[in-house]
């Protein structure tokens, strides 16, 4: 499935570090350094003429309890017409860094509470990109026993919301690449690893017809 990025819209990128990448909060603009910057600028050589307007509402250390708290702020109030999720990772390492559990049914709960909420009051696509993690050693392995119930989460709400699904986890670990070419401590990206995030999302998205497409309300 692909979503069709409207002339004139508005992207939302929304998520924990991954997507925060640094962002500078006092410029509501600043897309940070990461794969929603490098997707957002890709996108914008490619299609100049769509003058989209793509944001960052990345907060490092988020889990989805914290995006449901901040929903109507930085999602719905926004009003965008692609809404781009990735969290997760967050409701897996807690667990295992300060013993702050978030069951694959809470995961849900909340998650679905959020998107519930997007198809209510926005008419948007949605993108939801499935939380991964590149182990680095047979500590972090063992996450996978949480994070992968968290995925399929994902991936079933992908299909009750007519989601766009984008997959990553898989190219981390395709080749023969050192895992340290993707990241340095197993979560967070280096910029190849934000640059293969990026291509991907890239591939889930289109730019809607000039000739055919209605302008997006500002």
């Amino acid at each position: 499935m692909t979503e069709e990025i409207p002339p004139g819209g508005r992207v939302l990128f929304i998520g924990d570090s991954i997507t925060d990448a640094g962002r500078n909060r006092e410029r509501s603009d600043d897309l940070g350094g990461g794969y929603a910057m490098m997707a957002s600028a890709w996108f914008t050589a490619r299609h100049p003429q769509h003058a989209v307007t793509f944001l960052n509402r990345g907060v490092s250390g988020d889990r989805v309890r914290d995006l449901r708290a901040r929903w109507d702020d930085d999602c719905l109030r926004l009003a965008p017409q692609v809404v781009s999720v990735l969290i997760g990772i967050n409701d897996t390492w807690r667990r295992y860094s300060a013993d702050d559990p978030t069951t694959a049914e809470e995961f849900e709960r909340d998650y679905r509470h959020i998107l519930d909420l997007t198809r209510r009051q926005l008419d948007a696509a949605v993108i939801l990109i499935e939380p991964f993690l590149i182990p680095l050693d047979d500590g972090q392995r063992a996450w996978r026993e949480d994070l992968g119930p968290k995925a399929d989460v994902v991936r079933k709400l992908a299909v009750d919301f007519d989601a766009t699904l984008v997959t990553v986890d898989h190219l981390f670990g395709a080749g023969t690449a050192d895992e340290q070419v993707w990241t340095a401590d197993g979560v967070h990206l280096t910029q190849p690893g934000h640059a293969l995030l990026a291509q991907q999302w890239l591939r889930a998205v289109a730019a809607r017809d000039l000739a055919t497409a209605p302008t997006a309300v500002p």
